[in-house]
């Protein structure tokens, strides 16, 4: 019973362990989406963000402070203030108790102990103060703008991130595919060469093959399960990359066809949609909002201000009877500063001019990349074809010279140079197979396409 037991808890913890089985391409880029580490931090970038604009958009509501002091002093000019501000000043703190009221003598000369030498006391102040900017020439309003266009501008970080991560996503599931593919053929060229080996055998013994034969077919063979090892140490590669790139191990995958899709390119759409063509557009316009706030250095900015308090030896002691209030307004403007803020405007204005021709720059050299591509895709798509059409050429041409050896007409070099051949011509389709899809994910990112169907 006990074994039993045993043997559940392990079984129910057993998928703890594993790696995901027959991952489909769709279901990898939604773990992307979720689980991707960079992304997550270029998401946190995002938050980031946000609360910066959320901070400038505060500055427009102003500052509210309260504050309590509490103080205890017998500094006579601290303890007359105390005094005024908590409304208790009477003519016996200025010394008048003391002065000779007869007018025998002069009381100007006197000293009054009672306010340079005062007893002790306590002072507690509760004060409310409210600051808030009326004017500040459309700075704020402009920060507040950058800002969230700032806000924006880590959205189109994030996106193109995704892309990126997309695209290498994509890149690893093919690969693995055509990887799982050529190991495929692997196993069927070593096959045929065991099968070579054994015919090999049967003719030496009837005399009618080498010990030479036999060594060059073992090389052969050697030299193909070789190539074989190291395509599934690429593949066990592949898979640990796309486990890193999804945050989560990865046993196996769903294969997808071998070529991805050719997606259907609108030029004018292209550039519209592309993120880099984007993220120059909002660059413009907050090059725009840069100027505004250097034109707001001409301009006065105007604050209002009030403060409400109450003070008294003792805390929150009458508090509506000795409270006080002030309110006041504040305007100030620049009149010279040695001609800085012309030279930051120019220098805004420049930037700004600068920017625009960045935006013509990125649309051009976006209808440039995608031309290109387009073409490199057509011209492995060419290669493709042809390669195919090779290696079924080489593979007939192979069994035919194995057959023709069978009968002595050629020897075991000549089949083994055709074999040769084949496995030249199928490293060749795989190279091209690889680099034309390659081409393809870099003009789905370019294009800013999601999944492939």
């Amino acid at each position: 019973m006990k074994m039993k037991i045993t043997l559940f808890f392990l079984l129910l913890n057993l998928p703890l362990f594993a790696g995901v089985n027959n991952l489909t391409l769709n279901n990898a880029l939604e773990m992307l989406k979720k689980n991707n580490l960079e992304l997550k931090i270029s998401r946190f970038n995002e938050q980031m963000k946000e609360y910066e604009s959320k901070i400038v958009s505060g500055k427009n509501y102003g500052k509210m402070d309260v504050s309590l002091t509490g103080m205890r002093s017998n500094d006579a000019g601290n303890v007359f203030g105390f005094k005024l501000q908590s409304r208790e000043a009477t003519f016996g703190d200025f010394g008048f108790s003391e002065f000779d009221m007869s007018g025998k003598t002069n009381p100007l000369p006197v000293a009054p102990k009672t306010l340079n030498y005062p007893t002790e006391s306590n002072y507690f102040q509760t004060k409310v103060s409210y600051m808030l900017p009326l004017y500040t020439g459309g700075k704020l309003t402009e920060y507040a703008h950058i800002t969230k266009a700032m806000q924006l501008m880590s959205k189109y970080d994030t996106k193109k991130l995704l892309n990126e991560k997309t695209f290498q996503t994509k890149k690893a599931f093919y690969d693995i595919s055509l990887i799982q593919n050529y190991i495929y053929n692997l196993s069927k060229i070593i096959k045929n060469i065991k099968h070579l080996e054994k015919i090999i055998v049967g003719m030496k013994k009837e005399g009618y093959a080498k010990e030479l034969d036999a060594l060059e077919v073992q090389a052969r063979l050697s030299e193909a399960q070789s190539m074989k090892n190291q395509a599934k140490l690429n593949r066990d590669l592949a898979y640990q990359f796309l486990s890193f790139l999804l945050n989560t191990e990865v046993s196996s995958i769903k294969k997808v066809h071998e070529l991805a899709p050719m997606p259907r390119i609108i030029t004018s759409e292209a550039i519209e949609e592309n993120i880099d063509v984007q993220k120059a557009q909002l660059g413009l316009k907050i090059s725009k909002m840069a100027v505004g706030v250097e034109k707001a250095n001409y301009l006065p900015t105007v604050g209002a201000f009030g403060e409400y308090s109450s003070a008294d030896n003792t805390l929150w002691n009458n508090f509506s009877q000795k409270d006080s209030y002030t309110v006041g307004l504040k305007v100030k403007l620049n009149i010279f500063n040695g001609g800085v803020d012309k030279a930051n405007l120019e220098k805004a204005k420049v930037n700004y001019l600068k920017v625009q021709d960045q935006v013509l720059l990125a649309k051009a050299g976006i209808t440039l990349k995608v031309k290109k591509l387009q073409t490199e895709i057509l011209s492995k798509d060419a290669d493709v074809r042809s390669y195919k059409k090779q290696l079924q050429y080489a593979k007939k041409v192979y069994m035919n010279y194995s057959s023709r050896y069978k009968e002595g007409i050629v020897s075991i070099t000549d089949v083994l140079v055709k074999q040769s051949k084949e496995l030249e011509v199928l490293l060749k389709l795989l190279t091209s197979k690889n680099e034309r899809n390659t081409k393809v994910f870099e003009l789905n990112s370019i294009l800013n396409i999601g999944v492939i169907k």
